[in-house]
């Protein structure tokens, strides 16, 4: 098993491509310079270092044949389609992930609809149709429990045997650990969000787990309390502990805050549906309607019901002295 750490040796040119960075819509009737790439193949959900792992393996064939770096997404993701009803658990929106993409150096990013007439794809059409005639691709590099085709049926070593007859390179990726021995991968990470425990998230990932989202209207009752509050709904994101978090907020135009946030229901105040409800220290603008990314750094608490008012402004303000003793000293 390899480690993230690997990833330091420069197979990964991270920051200085994103320039070069091109969303491809579909992987048919593309243009000569949206073929041809050496691609990372799998869900990238998170770009873990697993994921970056993967992506370096296709960057190394990529300079080999002096090819474009490119990444194959689905949208949705797979399990959307295949579990629908499911509960949310994606680590990323597909901007979050477009952006982690172009900074470790991609040139294409393939965004392929993951939609019926795909999923019934046995596995050689999908090597076929999509990766051979439709991208053109020259090398394909994948995590050792890559499946794909209708059923599940295409894996690692099948996609070994139908680079070999469709005329590209393959490479199949090993489990990748950190530096404790911990598995490295999204359910791992989703898991760890699930807990609370986001300084494993962020282990594993690489970067704090972060919530990306249109500021709404909430129930305003903040302002009046004394803790005006950025509310974002928590779509399709896997779901964290409920409890309150020290937080850092990147604004649109890229301030980074501190602050304080609670991901709950509002036992005490009256229940709603769960969201994520951000105080920013020192900060009293209108972000109504704007995009922020909050990045969840600790779990300070579980969510509680309080008998008065009061206790709850009291507990408000313990957490928020205690997230920014968290917080100030990186500010």
């Amino acid at each position: 098993m390899s480690e993230p750490d690997d990833l330091k040796s420069g197979d990964l040119k991270t920051g200085d491509s994103a320039e070069r960075f091109a969303l491809v819509d579909g992987w048919k009737n593309l243009t000569p310079d949206q073929k041809g790439a050496s691609v990372a193949l799998g869900a990238f959900d998170g770009v873990h270092g697993g994921h970056r792992q993967v992506i370096a393996e296709a960057a190394k064939a990529a300079r080999t044949l002096g090819a474009p770096l490119g990444v194959i997404r689905f949208s949705p993701h797979p399990a959307q389609v295949m579990r629908p009803g499911a509960e949310p658990f994606l680590l990323m929106n597909p901007g979050q992930q477009s952006r982690a993409l172009a900074d470790l150096g991609v040139d294409l990013l393939y965004d392929i609809a993951f939609d019926e007439k795909l999923h019934q794809l046995s596995d050689e059409a999908f090597a076929r149709l999509v990766l051979s005639e439709g991208l053109g691709v020259r090398h394909v590099s994948a995590g050792f429990d890559i499946t794909f085709g209708k059923g599940r049926t295409g894996d690692a070593h099948s996609l070994r045997q139908l680079g070999q007859t469709l005329g590209f390179g393959v490479t199949i990726v090993d489990p990748v650990s950190d530096a404790d021995g911990g598995k490295v991968s999204s359910s791992s990470a989703r898991t760890a969000v699930q807990s609370g425990d986001v300084e494993r998230a962020a282990q594993i990932l690489g970067r704090p787990f972060a919530i990306e989202g249109v500021v709404v209207v909430g129930q305003q009752l903040g302002r009046k309390l004394g803790f005006p509050t950025a509310n974002v709904e928590l779509e399709d994101y896997v779901r964290p502990r409920l409890g309150s978090y020290a937080t850092r907020t990147r604004l649109p135009d890229g301030r980074l805050m501190p602050g304080v946030a609670n991901i709950g229901e509002n036992p005490t105040t009256g229940v709603v549906k769960a969201r994520l409800e951000v105080w920013l220290f020192d900060f009293d603008e209108d972000l109504y309607g704007q995009v922020i990314e909050t990045e969840l750094v600790a779990f300070l608490r579980p969510e509680m019901k309080f008998d008065s008012l009061d206790a709850l402004i009291a507990q408000i303000g313990a957490d928020a002295a205690k997230a920014r003793a968290l917080l100030l000293p990186a500010f």
